[in-house]
């Protein structure tokens, strides 16, 4: 996920010194076009894996992400960037990640785990943010993405020495994607609350990139390389902010409501942004609102989607999950491009805040399984069906 977000940035500045990137709808798709390829391919890479072993997928998967970076390393144009994007995206381990994942941890301790996978992703998002002018600065975007396919090689080595290893044996059925199970995820109303609440974010995550270095450089003229003196700050206040957040959501059982004031707080930030464009001071207060958002949202919805997946279906939830989030990073890029093309900045964010809005209604009726102790652990007290009735386990 760091090599997937590094680009963010920086990318929409260097694009502009490339043939082909003075279109800003090209460089939208650039940047999520990884997305449209993960999409595709996280459902039939999560049966692949219930069927071939969850470490071969995942480490083909690595490899094709390798060779993607490397090849956008090389791009003298933004037609080869997009190329190697796809190429990344092709390596969509997300599904095989979150299986095995599964597979590793038993059922008292499986959301905690799920959270967590969120919350290293928006922290390898912020880390992302100081880091990537920093890097721009020294090696270059072809160095990013050069450092990038190098990581992932690292991952290969990883995962062969220090993962644990498979035990087939402990594989439950009910993590495979059935086309029955997935009919029923796809039915599940509360499902569907959360899987367009993680296709909204990410859409506003990729499409506000799109104007957010171009804005710091216009409104406060400050080159993208020391855009990390604006991140930095902004990312540190902001987990600051959700840290209290989050434990007052889990103390009080209160995460329904930490929740949709969070989704309400993302609304506010795009329509900040309209009115803010030329205001650096406004923007940078923006930002710190838009990230304490993000990151209190990242992390809450994996877990909540485990939580409310019936138990016979949290493969196939799963799979569905990471395929909508694959497509809002594509749509976001794609959208925020084209708007940033023909009609300018604003509709970029009122784009977003309307997608946020949509969202935030939908959300209101959702229901939060609750937890209940049993033998000393915390589990899920709840599993919401199919039909949208909950069953006390």
């Amino acid at each position: 996920m760091l090599g997937l977000f590094l680009i963010l940035p920086v990318f929409a500045v260097h694009a502009a010194h490339i043939p082909g990137g003075d279109n800003h709808t090209l460089v939208g798709i650039a940047l999520g076009t990884y997305g449209l390829t993960q999409g595709m391919l996280q459902i039939p890479y999560g049966m692949a894996s219930d069927r071939y072993g969850r470490k071969r997928i995942i480490i083909l998967g690595l490899i094709l992400f390798a060779l993607g970076s490397f090849l956008a390393a090389m791009a003298d144009n933004i037609y080869v960037v997009i190329a190697g994007r796809a190429l990344q995206g092709a390596g969509a381990i997300s599904a095989p990640v979150m299986a095995f994942l599964s597979d590793l941890t038993r059922e008292q301790h499986r959301t905690k785990a799920m959270a967590m996978v969120g919350s290293s992703i928006g922290l390898m998002f912020a880390l992302s943010l100081v880091g990537s002018p920093l890097l721009y600065r020294h090696i270059g975007m072809g160095g990013i993405f050069a450092l990038t396919g190098i990581l992932a090689l690292a991952a290969i080595w990883v995962v062969v020495s220090v993962v644990p290893k498979e035990q087939p044996a402990n594989i439950d059925a009910e993590e495979q994607v059935e086309p029955a199970r997935l009919g029923q995820v796809l039915r599940n109303p509360h499902l569907l609350r959360l899987n367009f609440g993680i296709f909204s974010l990410h859409a506003v995550q990729m499409a506000i990139f799109v104007v957010v270095p171009l804005a710091l450089i216009g409104a406060g003229g400050l080159p993208v390389g020391e855009h990390w003196k604006v991140y930095l700050p902004v990312v540190l206040g902001s987990f600051v902010l959700m840290v209290p957040a989050i434990f007052y959501a889990e103390k009080k059982d209160a995460i329904k409501p930490v929740f949709l004031a969070s989704i309400a707080l993302m609304a506010v930030v795009q329509l900040g942004f309209v009115f803010s464009m030329q205001n650096f001071t406004a923007l940078v207060i923006l930002l710190l609102g838009f990230f304490v958002a993000f990151n209190i949202l990242e992390a809450s919805l994996p877990s909540l989607v485990s939580r409310t997946a019936p138990a016979s279906a949290k493969g196939a939830a799963l799979g569905v999950y990471n395929t909508t989030q694959s497509l809002g990073l594509f749509v976001g890029g794609a959208a925020g491009g084209w708007l940033m093309q023909h009609h300018g900045r604003t509709p970029v964010f009122a784009f977003g805040a309307v997608l946020i809005t949509l969202w935030g209604i939908a959300a209101i009726s959702m229901s939060v399984p609750r937890r209940v102790a049993r033998g000393g652990a915390e589990s899920v007290g709840d599993a919401v069906l199919g039909d949208g009735t909950v069953r006390q386990h």
